[in-house]
């Protein structure tokens, strides 16, 4: 990269690693130095909670805030019911209104903690919903004014679309749509709110190109698109899948003991980078830690964990979460704040399976999972080995709370409800 930007915020992009592409760097520099940006961000809700691999935009939003402009995050309660085909091998699931809308109010909890809605100054953050101007669309007077404007022979040639067909795998019209949908998102977000510029992953590139050029086709509007790179961890892996699945970002689908042990468990190549793009930290402070070696490093993954689950969970839960880690780790105990199974005695009757406590705790998806933990020595209870699968536990053994444990760094309590 060896445009030098003026603005704040582009300095940051650049800075801290959030920037692929750009569709006009110097234009954009120049409206952020000129005055208040409005930006956006599409978030389909297609679950009730966003998880880790959305982070990275949600962070975008968070630095336009604080560098002066307006972060908009629009909901897509119009979109979700088409669904984004991109890089996708199948067709999504369709979601009925009110599920949809049920997710809306759960993404919603994400973004509160991140941006501030509620300032009276000129960069407030607007959460919006799609569904406001797509759901009354006209579909004969949509395909004229907006259909119009868009090439079959283009749009069969971004790569989001032709990756599914050249694995010959149906792309029903419903989804064809969902570009066309996207792109007329940010033509209105311009026409109703001035915004400015689009932000997503790299993989939205296409998309955003699309709203750029219909905007400018329907009302000679100049906007801009700017993308950041798609996450993969050191290891390969697609950020924001852990072990046991996705690493959700709000509380009551991933505790902030695991979220905070998600963080501190970062491979070592990755913690200069991560503390860049997750948290606030001054940038030299960033890579003074992520230069660290030995068993130095593990500061910094603990500073990275506090730092992240500071800004998703409050410092409170960040300080309990550490905590708890040092009792497991260090002390060999049972932390306050470990994920929790509580059961009844009527759901223990006569005995319950330590196969069945393992699944139902969350440290294996399955009881083929759980007895192969089991075989692979993988399996602890109460830091003891855990050698067969046959072991029942009545009430009584549940009397005092029981810590499994798969591997070294994942643990739940199992205990008898009051």
């Amino acid at each position: 990269m060896t445009y030098h930007p003026k603005s704040d915020f582009m300095r940051v992009m650049i800075e801290r690693g959030f920037l692929a592409d750009c569709t006009d760097y110097q234009n954009l520099d120049e409206a952020l130095v000129n005055g208040v940006v409005p930006g956006y961000i599409g978030f389909d809700a297609t679950a009730k909670s966003l998880h880790v691999g959305s982070l990275i935009q949600i962070m975008m939003l968070r630095w336009l805030q604080k560098t002066g402009h307006q972060p908009i995050t629009l909901m897509g309660g119009g979109t979700t019911k088409v669904g984004d085909p991109s890089f996708r091998a199948d067709e999504r699931p369709l979601l009925t209104a009110d599920q949809i809308d049920d997710n809306i109010s759960g993404i919603k909890q994400v973004f509160a903690k991140y941006l501030d809605y509620d300032t009276d100054a000129p960069n407030k953050a607007l959460m919006l919903n799609n569904a406001e101007w797509l759901d009354g669309l006209n579909y004969l007077e949509f395909l004229r004014d907006i259909g119009r404007h868009f090439s079959v022979n283009r749009m069969l040639s971004f790569e989001s679309v032709k990756s599914r067909l050249d694995r010959e795998q149906s792309l029903s019209f419903l989804e064809f749509n969902y570009m066309i949908l996207q792109a007329y998102d940010f033509l209105e977000l311009n026409r109703r709110y001035g915004c400015l510029v689009q932000f997503g992953g790299s993989d939205q590139w296409g998309n955003i190109v699309n709203g750029i050029d219909l905007t400018r086709r329907v009302i000679d509007n100049q906007i801009y698109g700017l993308t950041s790179p798609l996450l993969t961890t050191s290891d390969g892996k697609k950020m924001g899948k852990s072990q046991d699945g996705a690493v959700w970002l709000n509380a009551d689908m991933r505790s902030p003991y695991e979220f905070w042990q998600f963080w501190r468990n970062t491979t070592d190549a990755d913690v200069g980078r991560f503390l860049k793009l997750y948290t606030e930290l001054p940038l030299e402070e960033c890579e003074r830690l992520g230069a660290l070696a030995g068993s130095e490093i593990n500061d910094a993954k603990i500073i990275l964990a506090n730092e992240v689950t500071t800004l998703c969970h409050g410092a409170e839960a960040a300080a309990a979460a550490e905590q708890t880690a040092r009792e497991v780790f260090e002390k060999g105990g049972v932390g306050d704040d470990l994920p929790t199974l509580e059961l009844s005695r009527e759901e223990i009757g006569d005995g319950i399976s330590i196969v069945q406590l393992i699944v139902r705790s969350g440290l294996a998806k399955s009881g083929k999972d759980a007895k192969r933990l089991i075989a692979e020595n993988g399996a602890k209870m109460d830091d003891a080995p855990v050698s067969e699968t046959g072991i029942v536990l009545d009430a009584a053994a549940l009397a005092s709370p029981v810590k499994l444990s798969a591997g070294k760094k994942r643990h739940a309590l199992v205990k008898l409800a009051d």
